[in-house]
């Protein structure tokens, strides 16, 4: 009989545990509810391993999320879906580039106020944007150069 209160308490300590688990991650991983924002777009030529859920930032602060990747079959360009805080006003101007969050990996699209006084609308396109880089291509640029092609260059 014992062993069964025992069991019991064993079970409820499990579940208060995990309750509280729950609610750090939440806490923590800045979970805002359903609270969506509105969408808007760019098109990149190269989006690296940019992927739904990745962050939206302006100056370094969380704006919004990548809610989609898809590619235009028509121009084959990556085009990106972005849902932003509908408490934050993008100007029309603005741009967007993919940035690396560190050499281990991980991308978030940045986005660079522009100046303009008219607010990109839901639905808007971001038209000035820039690709992700490819780090790993540059480095092997750099080790292994490739010769010009011009005879009058080469010693």
């Amino acid at each position: 009989m014992r062993g069964q209160w025992i069991e019991t308490l064993m079970g409820f300590v499990v579940l208060a545990l995990a309750a509280a688990f729950l609610i750090y991650v939440v806490r923590v991983g800045g979970f805002e509810g359903v609270r969506r924002g509105y969408e808007v777009s760019a098109r990149f030529g190269d989006v690296g391993s940019l992927a739904p859920g990745a962050t939206v930032s302006v100056a370094g602060v969380k704006i919004g999320t990548v809610s989609r990747v898809s590619l235009d079959p028509k121009t084959y360009l990556a085009q990106v879906d972005l849902a932003i805080d509908p408490e934050i006003k993008l100007p029309a101007d603005s741009s967007a580039k993919i940035t690396s969050d560190s050499l281990l990996g991980g991308v978030h699209v940045a986005v660079a106020a522009g100046g303009s006084p008219e607010d990109l609308k839901p639905g808007g396109e971001i038209e000035n944007t820039q690709g992700a880089v490819d780090l790993f291509g540059l480095i092997g640029q750099v080790v292994r150069p490739q010769p010009s092609g011009d005879p009058a260059n080469e010693d």
